[in-house]
């Protein structure tokens, strides 16, 4: 990912690629092909190899095992081993992606996510004409499991970061942290870390036949337990080695580490993973203290809910009156033909080519409280609707060639009025396009925000006139 990587636009693969290998639990050789995909698409698997190609959406509802890495599964469809080719997609800024694979599970390749990476590097990613919307959030999310001595957090931030810290009380891999503060740095520092496992646990899966295509290549074998003759010529016959070995430092005789600390860089590598089936791109700062792919699964699902329950206030614009505008009320009237009092927009903050933020200051001296209504001063709802119009005449003006413009309106639907807007209140009004401007006709979703809540929201439809000169 490249320093003029967009985070804010969407991307997908400039081409499809393809990559072979075999299953870590399965045994079974699968071929998985990247597709790009449009906007809006996110990631999703497709079984090719079974009848009528069902797709599983990589998302946390549909995960089924959690055991031995993440599985997703949609009726007797699933995928399983997912997780380091999902954090190689979101570590390469993929948001757009068909995974077709002919098999049950992702291939384990080295263990980390590096082939992936590289194999979507040979093609390319290409940005989309889409903005990507990232979720903030706006307090503490914590997931506690006693019984596995598991402490995550994701905290408000303007990036996403994580940290992963991992005890084993293990002599051999002490205690260990890994930090990711910006995504960027995930194909160099993250992506080329193993995944990890101890002898015990291998000699028990190995007792149940239940990693039919491991390989001492693509794990680290933290061997935390005297070993003998007899099984370390177990391990050789299962690994067809001639000869294996413990590494003075307590690893079996595989590839040397590529960072002291890949253990709790691994560790990071499947958070990342993991949360992407939250399904929403996060703004947070995770960290993580002795993940694993269940406790990654669940807190998914806690960041999930807390999205869906917030997602309403995710464009509530934020105000700040200390921020010069970016039209002041003189630069309003050279734009509208509106005059007190009958101007019911004071500034500007915010103005791109899909979008326009005006404020609208409230007080009790507006010439229409003393009769809507004496004693109980409240906004009349169609001229709220007008301080949406007048902001959106900007937004449409501003987008045509030079010259003097009016703006006319045609139509006004889905109108809902939500909060009364009385004296002190401030009104963010917000305009967004609905679709490009054409032939001079401009629709756009309009929403009044007071307090950080929507007032009034309403679909406005306009018709852009050139002045005679």
């Amino acid at each position: 990912m490249d320093t003029k990587f967009n985070l804010d636009k969407q991307h997908t693969l400039l081409s499809k690629v393809s990559i072979a290998g075999t299953g870590l639990h399965t045994g079974i050789l699968a071929e998985l092909t990247l597709n790009p995909a449009n906007p809006g698409f996110g990631i999703q698997f497709q079984r090719i190899d079974l009848p009528n190609k069902p797709i599983i959406k990589a998302d946390c509802d549909f995960v089924t095992d959690t055991s031995r890495g993440t599985t997703l599964q949609v009726g007797e469809a699933k995928v399983s081993t997912v997780e380091h080719l999902l954090a190689a997609l979101v570590g390469m800024g993929i948001d757009n992606c068909l995974i077709e694979i002919n098999g049950p599970e992702v291939p384990i390749m080295d263990g980390s996510s590096q082939d992936f990476v590289e194999l979507i590097a040979t093609t390319g990613v290409v940005e989309q004409d889409a903005a990507k919307v990232w979720y903030s959030i706006d307090e503490n999310i914590f997931l506690y499991d006693e019984a596995k001595r598991v402490e995550m957090v994701a905290m408000p931030s303007t990036d996403y970061q994580i940290t992963t810290l991992i005890d084993f009380n293990s002599p051999v891999l002490g205690t260990q942290h890994a930090g990711l503060k910006n995504i960027k740095e995930f194909r160099k520092e993250i992506a080329p870390c193993r995944t990890f496992c101890f002898l015990h646990e291998l000699e028990m899966l190995l007792d149940n036949d239940l990693i039919k295509g491991g390989d001492i290549n693509n794990a680290i074998v933290v061997v935390d337990k005297p070993i003998t003759t007899t099984e370390m010529d177990r391990l050789a016959k299962a690994f067809n080695r001639e000869k294996m070995e413990v590494k003075s430092e307590g690893y079996l005789n595989n590839l040397e580490l590529r960072f002291s600390n890949e253990a709790a860089r691994h560790k990071l590598l499947d958070v990342v993973g993991d949360l992407a089936l939250i399904g929403y791109p996060i703004k947070a700062r995770i960290i993580a203290n002795r993940p694993g792919h269940s406790t990654n699964v669940e807190f998914a699902k806690k960041i999930k809910q807390y999205i869906k329950r917030n997602k309403h206030i995710k464009d509530v614009p934020v105000y700040d009156p200390s921020t010069p505008p970016v039209f002041t009320l003189e630069q309003i009237e050279k734009t509208l033909p509106h005059r007190h009092p009958f101007l019911l927009v004071d500034k500007i903050t915010e103005l791109t080519d899909k979008y326009i933020v005006g404020i609208k200051n409230v007080t009790y001296n507006e010439w229409f409280f003393p009769g809507h209504f004496p004693g109980n001063p409240v906004m009349p709802g169609v001229l709220q609707i007008e301080a949406l119009a007048q902001t959106g005449g900007i937004l449409c003006i501003n987008a045509m060639p030079k010259g003097k413009y009016d703006t006319y309106f045609l139509k006004i639907d889905n109108c809902k009025f939500k909060l009364m807007v009385k004296p002190g209140d401030t009104m963010v009004l917000k305009l967004e396009l609905v679709a490009p401007i054409r032939r001079g006709i401009c629709e756009m979703k309009g929403t009044v925000y007071v307090g950080g809540k929507v007032a009034t929201e309403a679909i406005l439809l306009a018709q852009i006139v050139k002045r005679e000169e």
